[in-house]
């Protein structure tokens, strides 16, 4: 069955530098327009960067600048790098497929366990 594992989250201070990864399995990755999605307490959870398998990637205006998405498709493993972190950065990160539908971008239906980013002084 499909399973997401995410990593690398943490506390880290504002402007500074995070990497979280995320592999995944069960037959998901390869082909897939892959996502990273946040959710931040008390709010719902938003998509703030994709990644298609030709590698284009699209930003949330939130974080365009600061972060990256990557992918490494032999190790089916997806790569958010995050810097210049602010406070409002501070959420659970979760990888996932993402989905064009006629209401827009969605998630797929397995979500992993996330990985805490804490951004704080």
């Amino acid at each position: 069955q499909v399973q997401l594992v995410e990593s690398g989250g943490g506390l880290v201070q504002p402007g500074g530098s995070l990497r979280v990864s995320c592999v995944a399995s069960g037959g998901i990755f390869t082909g897939y327009r892959m996502g990273w999605y946040r959710q931040a307490p008390g709010k719902q959870r938003e998509l703030v960067a994709r990644i298609e398998p030709s590698g284009s990637t699209n930003y949330a205006d939130s974080v365009k600048g600061r972060f990256t998405v990557s992918r490494d498709t032999a190790k089916k493993t997806l790569h958010l790098q995050m810097d210049s972190l602010k406070l409002e950065d501070t959420a659970v990160y979760y990888c996932n497929i993402v989905v064009l539908k006629t209401t827009g971008y969605s998630p797929g239906d397995t979500w992993g366990q996330g990985t805490r980013v804490t951004v704080s002084s």
